[in-house]
């Protein structure tokens, strides 16, 4: 289980579950109904031809109040997750359920469900009012409610003075929070964010990313997050669900995904990651002994390596690797390196290294005073903590 929300794994005996499992499933979940989980989703399968898997047996569950971040690549499956459960999409197979109620056959308009997309989608020919006043009008609220909520909405996003412009007077940014304003301004319980930054410029994406996070924990709504935006994400959430080729690769709180990753994918697509490939030649102590193609033997912690002669690649984070001796532990691992080209980026330095045959080895070193920069062609010994290296999947 995990901690700080309580979440639950729920099993059944096959792919699917038949309808007795359903039954079981909807009556374990409304006997939680006070507990803190919130969406379940259970063996969850999606087939667009009814014969490859888009979504692969999804077991995920998000607890009241979390942000979760949905991360991956192009296809693996994470923006058709949040569809289903926005209710545009159907489950192939599995169920999802919402505060312990079965929604696979509920239409997304009685979900109760905040959405919010790239493209915004506001009504061009309504004012700003009018967009937030329309989900509070299918609802049947009076006027003088819905007019209060609507102040309410556009002060949280800081355009209580546009309620009376257009869509098309308003910047990429406004109409932004515009569009989060009306995904709130009916009080929902789960808000659905679909790559909702991504049409914005560096600065205001960062801003806004801000902005989204305050106002999640000051509302303390439950949120669902998707993007391909690694930093986007560690940025933002409570838990980031990794995907690939369908399945979680990965789900755990950014720190932990970062500095521990479970498996190569991971390691490469959170973050800059550093690769050595090698054969496990020792397993003792929580150690592996990792002999590398070039012949240097290295430390790394065992992650999903069990036995000597396996292959493997290690990773280590570019900000892990150290020149100066004087800031290693004593039991870090020294290494020969080669300066290829080092890259001025501001508040840090980007040397690429040739190590062990290998020549897109990175650090990355702090600006600081006195801070002493490679030249290409210079010969150093660089190092790193054991503890800092994982011994991985090879690809």
């Amino acid at each position: 289980m995990q901690q700080g929300f309580g979440f639950i794994e729920i099993k059944t005996s096959g792919q699917t579950a038949d309808k007795t499992g359903e039954t079981n499933l909807a009556a374990t979940m409304a006997a939680k109904s006070q507990s803190d989980v919130f969406v379940v989703f259970d063996h969850v399968q999606k087939s667009y031809d009814g014969v490859s898997l888009v979504v692969k047996d999804l077991n995920l569950s998000i607890g009241k109040g979390e942000f979760l971040t949905m991360l991956g690549p192009s296809g693996s499956g994470k923006t058709t997750c949040l569809m289903m459960l926005a209710g545009f999409e159907t489950a192939t197979n599995g169920e999802i359920l919402l505060d312990g109620r079965p929604i696979n056959q509920v239409p997304p308009h009685k979900r109760g469900i905040g959405m919010v997309f790239q493209n915004y989608a506001l009504f061009p020919h309504m004012t700003v009012g009018e967009n937030l006043a329309f989900p509070l009008e299918v609802r049947g609220m009076g006027k003088t409610e819905r007019e209060a909520k609507i102040k309410r909405a556009l002060d949280m996003v800081q355009m209580g003075a546009f309620a009376n412009r257009r869509p098309a007077q308003l910047s990429g940014g406004q109409q932004q929070r515009i569009a989060l304003a009306r995904a709130l301004v009916f009080d929902p319980k789960l808000v659905l964010m679909d790559e909702p930054l991504g049409a914005l410029d560096k600065q205001l994406r960062e801003h806004m990313q801000f902005e989204i996070k305050h106002l999640h924990e000051s509302l303390g709504i439950t949120v669902v997050y998707v993007t391909h935006d690694q930093g986007e994400a560690l940025t933002m959430s409570d838990r980031i669900a990794v995907f690939n080729d369908g399945r979680i690769q990965q789900l755990a709180p950014p720190a932990d995904l970062y500095e521990r990753p479970d498996n190569s994918f991971v390691a490469q697509f959170i973050g800059e990651n550093n690769r050595l490939e090698g054969t496990v030649e020792e397993i003792k102590g929580g150690r592996a002994l990792v002999r590398l193609g070039t012949g240097e033997l290295i430390d790394a912690t065992p992650v999903n390596v069990q036995s000597v002669g396996q292959k493997t690649l290690v990773s280590i984070r570019p900000e892990r690797v150290e020149f100066k001796p004087d800031l290693l532990p004593a039991d870090a691992h020294m290494i020969d390196a080669e300066v290829i080209e080092v890259i001025y980026m501001g508040d840090l330095f980007r040397t690429v290294l040739k190590v062990a045959g290998h020549e897109d080895f990175v650090i990355k070193s702090r600006n600081t005073l006195g801070q002493r920069v490679l030249t290409p062609g210079e010969k150093i010994r660089i190092g790193w903590a054991p503890a800092d290296a994982r011994a991985l999947d090879p690809i």
